[in-house]
């Protein structure tokens, strides 16, 4: 029986190489991103193995100056520890953002990638974590270090004079020295400026300050104990701990990081495996439908049920085998291209080889071989069961009323249970909606799968009288031939409506939220501009008053954090600008004004007010966050608002009990609204600092759409994934369908169908295939999208169901040209048939 599958895989090649495709399209996924996340996670470990080979213990101390704690770290505290038996040297560091432009003034990197601490040479003048390719380290106020890559961006060389942005106004420094790094944030793509000790205290500390403390040991030394003496003579307020432990914590977060990448990077070879399932079992269905009277002689000569069904696994192994090699080839290289990709980028990967383990091959070859196989299991089953006889006498068995009854019993309980479970995840709202939700659309989908050969009558029956109307007895053809054999036209079809269900589901969400988006902004945000620092980081005082005296400003607000505690419970409160925050932002005032803040009052949202039991004129105990108290009466009671925290204060109170004010955004109305004018002089106003983010309209919509818009690239190019698998369907079906149909293709010519109208039929049945199959997916999709969009809309001011149109009709376009594509074979070898050779054919 082994012979005779080998037999049987060599001489269906051309079939089976479709199979191959897919499987080995998910095989390649699978091993690549294995082989690609054990390669970073490699590198990042050894680079991080490396930063601290030779540090004994790491310090580290991030105070809270609210609770009058010490800023950080002491000279004192650093002698010490210097000081210690067993400590070879102590670095020091103090750290935080700083930008750098190209020439072209824009910011190199990405904000939270840009960084600045200070440069700590030991005795011999140099700082062991830095290594210079030209000058030197920083040793003047007026100096600065910069990475080579930062360097080379930006075109800069030892003696130019650099713009360094950071949280305060911009500064012009010399170049000093540019050096070589294994710094993460550089290996992200961003940029490490390097400044003078006393530099750095003052820009992000306390002058005399440090945040960290890295300590080398003398030879002999046991970092443990060394450890324990460390401990004794810093604040109570820091933590210490071994090079080493620092060093694995850093690969645990570095695991962690990955975690995301590899789970969408499995997340396209799932799909891709998911759909390429089908692919494989109508595959084998069309081969065991081939070889009936094979089959049959085989049980008649003596072959048990078993033997038949062993033989079909035996195929669908050898199969799985050659993908599976082929597939770990191809995952490989698409590690090394993802690798290159990085670094296209500028998301370097430290230097290390190409890890290649145990796990990825061992999955590679598992998943390959096991999804053939299973997949192949029903078909092979089905062969089985053919009676001798019965199977001598017919080209194809049909299945029989008893089995379609019960599949479709089977998809119909599926997916009524699945949609059950959808509404009332809908209807439930929050996490708990969205868990009921996500196991409704995996029992739906499982069910319209089962159920899609019976729908696919009725729903080709809908779509055939255009395809009449426009194409004649072609189009008629094509629509009968289409439901001719409703399995393998729903198999076929799966592939684009899995595919499509995903991306309609996330489009429908996306264009949803993009709306009630668009919505908020326009309705709540009477601002021209936001403005915010590309790190993340607090804005400055400096920039705030620069953005006040800007010409054209007529109102400068800026969203404060901060927190007051309000009977027992800290509430989180905006600092803002009485009588300017009413001209940037739209909030709806309840009770009371607006105007009070500029009286000390404060404002509170209306949810906040009633859960605490507060109204207009009540005076409340409160306590800032360096816990002093006071008492503040209420002054205004507004609707909850997206822009603003639960409670407004004027910024000068909230200012007087904190010694960092943190302003995450600042709204600035001009005249004359919005213009490249008025955002150049902002920029202008604030001495074109890179670090600085103007931000209009737009720009807050797609700060806000970013992650939605983010997922919809990822699926949609699983989407792409799903057409090809599609396509080699497509053409696996098509073939099988020409092969049965020789003798009708040669009557169909004897009577006069033209070769042209042979294969523009062949091709329209591709696309009926193609549509039918779009069409369940994208109805699916829509209701998906719409209960999960239930399930966060209490949340989403302005919620507002959207369909976008205008992507349906391109997916319902693309899954035409799906259809087109993976005819062009199939019509043109129906076309080319021998008309008598065709008719004379069993």
């Amino acid at each position: 029986m082994f012979r005779t599958a080998l037999r049987n895989v060599l001489a269906h090649k051309a079939r089976l190489l479709m199979t191959v495709l897919a499987v080995m399209l998910g095989v390649a996924f699978v091993s690549g991103t294995l082989v690609f996340t054990d390669t970073l996670s490699q590198a990042f470990r050894n680079q991080s193995a490396k930063s601290y080979d030779d540090v004994a213990v790491a310090v580290e101390m991030h105070p809270n100056p609210e609770a009058g704690q010490a800023p950080g770290l002491s000279r004192k505290d650093v002698d010490e520890v210097a000081g210690l038996d067993g400590v070879a040297s102590v670095t020091p560091r103090v750290g935080g953002f700083a930008g750098v432009p190209d020439k072209n003034g824009k910011l190199i990197g990405v904000g939270w990638s840009n960084k600045g601490t200070n440069f700590a040479p030991g005795k011999d003048g140099k700082d062991r974590a830095y290594a210079f390719v030209s000058g030197s380290g920083p040793v003047r106020a007026d100096q600065i270090a910069l990475d080579r890559a930062s360097a080379d961006k930006g075109g800069y060389k030892v003696g130019d004079t650099v713009r360094v942005a950071t949280n305060g106004p911009v500064k012009e420094y010399t170049l000093s020295g540019v050096f070589t790094t294994e710094d993460g944030a550089v290996n992200a793509g961003g940029s490490l400026v390097l400044f003078e000790t006393a530099v750095a205290q003052k820009l992000y500390l306390k002058p005399g300050y440090f945040q960290e403390l890295t300590v080398t040991a003398t030879s002999g030394a046991q970092a443990d104990k060394l450890l324990d003496e460390v401990v004794k003579v810093i604040p109570k307020e820091a933590t210490a701990q071994t090079g080493q432990a620092l060093a694995d914590r850093q690969a645990k977060d570095i695991e962690a990081g990955l975690g995301a990448l590899n789970q969408v990077l499995l997340g396209f070879a799932g799909i891709a495996l998911f759909v390429g399932v089908f692919l494989i079992a109508n595959t084998f269905t069309m081969l065991v439908a081939q070889r009936t009277k094979e089959l049959a002689l085989m049980r008649a000569v003596g072959a048990s049920r078993k033997q038949i069904t062993r033989s079909v696994l035996a195929e669908a192994g050898l199969v799985g085998l050659v993908a599976s090699a082929v597939g770990l080839g191809l995952g490989v290289g698409l590690a090394v291209a993802l690798r290159s990709a990085m670094n296209a980028f500028d998301l370097k990967i430290p230097a290390g080889g190409l890890v290649v383990g145990p796990t990825p091959v061992v999955s590679a070859f598992a998943v390959g071989v096991l999804i053939t196989m299973l997949a192949a299991w029903l078909p092979g089953r089905r062969a089985a069961k053919i009676p001798p006889v019965a199977a001598m006498n017919s080209v194809h068995a049909t299945a029989s009323t008893k089995s379609l009854v019960l599949r479709n019993s089977i998809g119909a309980a599926l997916t009524a249970l699945g949609v059950v479970l959808i509404v009332l995840g809908a209807g439930k709202g929050g996490d708990d909606g969205r868990m009921l939700i996500a196991g409704g659309a995996f029992l739906t989908l499982i069910g319209v799968i089962v159920l899609i050969p019976m729908l696919s009558r009725p729903v080709i029956a809908l779509i055939r009288p255009l395809f009449v109307g426009l194409f004649g007895i072609s189009g008629k053809l094509a629509g009968l031939n289409a439901v001719r054999n409703p399995r393998r036209t729903g198999a076929t079809a799966s592939a684009l409506a899995i595919g499509l269900t995903l991306v309609t589901g996330l489009s429908v969400i996306g264009a949803t939220v993009g709306s009630a988006i668009d919505k908020m902004t326009v309705d709540q945000i009477k601002a021209d501009y936001m403005v915010v620092m590309a790190s993340g980081d607090s804005l400055g005082e400096e920039a705030i008053t620069a953005l006040a005296k800007a010409p054209g400003v007529t109102a400068v607000s800026p969203q404060q954090a901060g927190a007051l505690e309000i009977k027992g419970d800290y509430v989180s409160a905006s600092g803002v600008t009485p009588g300017d925050i009413e001209k940037v932002l739209n909030l709806h005032v309840v009770h009371g004004s607006l105007a009070s803040l500029k009286e000390g009052r404060i404002a509170v949202a209306d949810k906040t007010a009633e859960k605490r039991g507060l109204k207009v004129g009540d005076t409340v105990p409160v306590e800032y966050l360096d816990k002093a108290k006071g008492k503040l009466t209420v002054g205004a009671i507004y609707e909850e608002s997206e822009f603003v925290s639960p409670v407004m204060i004027d910024r000068k109170l909230i200012n007087a009990h904190e010694q960092q004010p943190y302003t995450r955004e600042v709204y600035v109305a001009m005249d004359g609204g919005a213009s490249d004018a008025n955002a150049k002089a902002l920029s202008k106003a604030m001495g074109d600092n890179p670090g600085i983010t103007v931000m209009d309209h737009k720009d807050i919509r797609d700060a806000f759409g970013g992650p939605i818009n983010m997922l919809l690239n990822i699926v949609y190019g699983l989407l792409g994934m799903a057409l090809i698998i599609a396509v080699l369907g497509v053409v696996n079906t098509l073939a099988m369908s020409v092969f049965e149909r020789q003798q009708e293709i040669g009557m169909l010519r004897a009577i006069g169908l033209d070769r042209r109208r042979v294969k523009r039929m062949v091709r329209l049945e591709a696309v009926v295939i193609s549509v039918f199959g779009a069409v369940v997916g994208i109805g699916l999709g829509a209701f998906l999208g719409w209960a999960l969009g239930e399930t966060f809309k209490a949340s989403l001011p302005g919620y507002a169901l959207v369909l976008p149109w205008e992507r349906i009709g391109l997916f319902l376009v693309l899954a035409g040209l799906v259809g087109v594509l993976a005819s062009l074979w199939p019509a043109r070898s129906a076309a080319k048939l021998n008309m008598l050779a065709a008719i004379k054919a069993e």
